[in-house]
């Protein structure tokens, strides 16, 4: 599967940006997406998840601002990102696996495939 992310771009602190992650390929559906973020001189962040089923996973510190969503009919996976701060900005990018296990669902190490990064920049 190919993942291409977009969205990203130039937010004032407190505006919203919705980021999607398209997929090719068939049985997208089965497949779990995570959102991952890096800063510059960070280490990349595990953002949100959301597996097969619908269900949606968060980074405690993402919860209540960001919501994950996809739409398996337009093989897109959807991250709203509301309320944003400086400290989001980052590129963000979607990964996907077919088998990743809940428990691996924040380590970037067990998703096999990736997109190429979306950027967003937050201006205080």
């Amino acid at each position: 599967v190919q993942l291409q992310a977009s969205g990203g771009g130039l937010v004032q602190a407190g505006g919203s940006l919705r980021l999607s992650c398209a997929a090719s390929g068939r049985s997208f559906s089965s497949y779990t997406v995570g959102w991952f973020r890096q800063a510059p001189g960070k280490e990349r962040e595990f953002v949100a998840a959301i597996r097969r089923s619908g269900a949606t996973y968060y980074a405690d510190s993402k919860k209540g601002r960001f919501t994950i969503s996809r739409d398996n009919a337009k093989n897109t996976v959807y991250l709203q990102m509301n309320s944003l701060t400086p400290e989001d900005t980052a590129v963000y990018y979607c990964a996907a696996d077919q088998s990743i296990i809940v428990t691996s669902l924040t380590s970037s190490q067990y998703y096999d495939y990736w997109g190429q990064g979306t950027e967003v920049t937050v201006s205080s």
